[in-house]
């Protein structure tokens, strides 16, 4: 399972790397898979747990450190001083400053969005911040979105970002490690957020009006969203999430779905081996395009 996972993050490195000058003309490694061939380059070096990174429109790099850091990357060397201004970042377990993401309209508003583990009443929680780049600071700053409950503990905070084509922002969220809150729709953890920039919630939001949900949620039943991404010629929008043992899962973005965990997944419990939820199966809850379970890999619906 982690070598899989391992592998298929070379292979999106790799992708990016080919796009930009290696450092200090390093070569770039060529790497032989089964139907593909790929190249790794070394970007950029001196980086402490990097998490994500986004393009700006002058060739260079934001890039989020776990730690708390924002770093601006010029000509494939991080400025000396990280990103001024930021919220504050509670660096806990799996949790710290984590996603970031261009507005559409950077060129004209200079507005990025950064999501990151939170402290506050109860624990900890996944939020996302908004704020205007001004050389290597952040101005004008403000929180639109808050995960609650918060939790304590320092497992599963998510979480990615995407704009789709029609300037929505998706947010991914983990289950906090607590399993049961992916089923409820009055809780934000487990689940993906579609909001507009500002954080004000779309009115074709699959769970508007219900007294019993939060408004802002979009999909539910998820385990830990860490990859999200939107098919250019499509505009399907996919999400990968990390299962158990076994039970990692690709999926395509579809309103109001119901993915299933913890009441359905191809995972097991850690070390036991030992069966979660029901099974695989269940009315009413989606299957994954593509998942692997901890023993082998399986193509559902025969889209890849």
């Amino acid at each position: 399972m982690k070598k899989i996972s391992y592998l298929l993050t070379i292979a999106l490195v790799a992708g990016i790397g080919s796009q930009l000058l290696p450092v200090n003309g390093t070569a770039a490694d060529t790497f032989d898979s089964e139907k593909q061939q790929f190249r790794l380059t070394t970007v950029v070096d001196g980086l402490k747990n990097p998490w994500a990174l986004a393009f700006l429109p002058d060739g260079g790099l934001l890039i989020t450190e776990k730690s708390g850091r924002l770093r601006r990357v010029d000509n494939g060397r991080p400025r000396e001083e990280p990103v001024a201004g930021l919220p504050e970042v509670a660096v806990v377990g799996q949790g710290g400053l984590l996603d970031v993401a261009l507005d559409p309209d950077f060129a004209d508003n200079r507005l990025i969005y950064i999501s990151y583990a939170a402290t506050g009443d109860g624990g900890h929680g996944t939020e996302v911040a908004r704020g205007r780049l001004a050389n290597n600071r952040l101005e004008d700053v403000e929180v639109i979105f808050r995960a609650l409950p918060k939790f304590s503990g320092g497992r599963h905070f998510g979480s990615r970002l995407l704009f789709d084509g029609d300037g929505h922002l998706f947010i991914s969220l983990g289950d906090r490690g607590n399993k049961d809150e992916a089923q409820k729709l009055d809780s934000h953890p487990g689940s993906l957020i579609r909001i507009h920039p500002d954080g004000s919630v779309p009115d074709d939001n699959p769970f508007v009006g219900r007294n019993d949900a939060r408004p802002e949620i979009y999909t539910y039943g998820n385990r830990n969203m860490q990859g999200m991404a939107m098919q250019p010629d499509t505009g399907l929008v996919w999400t990968q999430e990390h299962g158990p043992q076994g039970g990692d899962e690709v999926n395509i973005v579809e309103a109001g779905t119901n993915y299933g965990w913890p009441v359905i997944t191809y995972g097991v419990n850690y070390v036991t081996g030992t069966k979660i939820g029901e099974g695989t199966h269940k009315q009413g809850m989606a299957q994954p395009v593509h998942y692997w379970d901890p023993l082998d890999r399986h193509l559902r619906h025969g889209i890849l």
